[in-house]
């Protein structure tokens, strides 16, 4: 879709998110320039009204028409709007759109299915852990009284620190990457999720500010890193122990 769209309409990626479920009812809707060209800001908003699968109000969808005229006049695509390409760019978006919904639908399924185990209530007590965020991690980590510490979880999620010398040659430290990638990205989304979020605090937010801070400043990816190692150990300690997260509790141990 990407790809083809480079030709048809490249600046639509420019304006609005491309993952977002506004984005791919757009291009279902106007995969050219010229179509949106042959319709009056009216007629935009009562299509986009009508047409976009999330609630959009009257006042966003005649913002957005707006917007939307203003890229047309400034794009200048490759192809001629009746191109299969554009045929098959909406037929894309068609069918993402269908996989994004079929999985909010799988998503809302695994949380009923989470609601009586104790993993995802702990899970949800941590501030900026949703029920998407919660699942997944359940799924990708299994039962985490398996493991006798927390430093089994990281090597099992790939961040475990990997030495390597040779001779008098000392590489720089770097985590191992051998472990669960899938769980290693959840969890690297995570800490950036709640590092935007603004709600309620959590130590691990606190932490990354900490260590970029102090005199020698940690690089973002490795302030991440330090944070998930964090996570593991606190997750590991509340499913073991069966408590919830208290942002109150964990100062003193934070201090510590």
């Amino acid at each position: 879709m990407h790809a083809i769209l480079q030709l048809s309409f490249p600046e639509l990626e420019r304006h609005i998110t491309p993952s977002s479920a506004l984005f791919l009812n757009l291009v279902q809707l106007y995969p050219h320039p010229a179509l949106l060209k042959e319709h009056s800001k009216t007629v935009i908003k009562n299509r986009l009204k009508s047409n976009i699968r999330k609630n959009l109000s009257l006042e966003r969808a005649k913002k957005k028409a707006f917007e939307l005229l203003e890229v047309a006049e400034n794009s200048y695509p490759a192809i001629a709007p009746s191109a299969i390409r554009c045929h098959q760019v909406r037929d894309y978006a068609r069918r993402i759109a269908d996989l994004m919904e079929k999985k909010d639908q799988l998503v809302k399924q695994m949380a009923v299915m989470s609601e009586e185990r104790k993993e995802y209530t702990v899970l949800r007590s941590i501030p900026g852990i949703g029920d998407t965020t919660a699942c997944r991690l359940i799924g990708e980590l299994g039962d985490i009284r398996r493991f006798k510490n927390a430093k089994q979880i990281n090597a099992y999620a790939g961040i475990d620190i990997m030495h390597y010398q040779s001779g008098h040659t000392q590489y720089q430290d770097r985590i191992n990457r051998r472990g669960n990638k899938k769980l290693r990205k959840i969890l690297y989304f995570m800490i950036c999720t709640m590092l935007m979020a603004k709600g309620k605090p959590n130590h691990f937010v606190d932490y990354y500010y900490k260590l970029k801070t102090q005199p020698q400043r940690k690089p973002h990816k490795v302030a991440i890193v330090a944070c998930i190692n964090k996570f593991l150990k606190v997750t590991f300690h509340l499913l073991t122990h069966g408590i919830l997260y208290d942002y109150e509790s964990a100062l003193p141990a934070q201090k510590s």
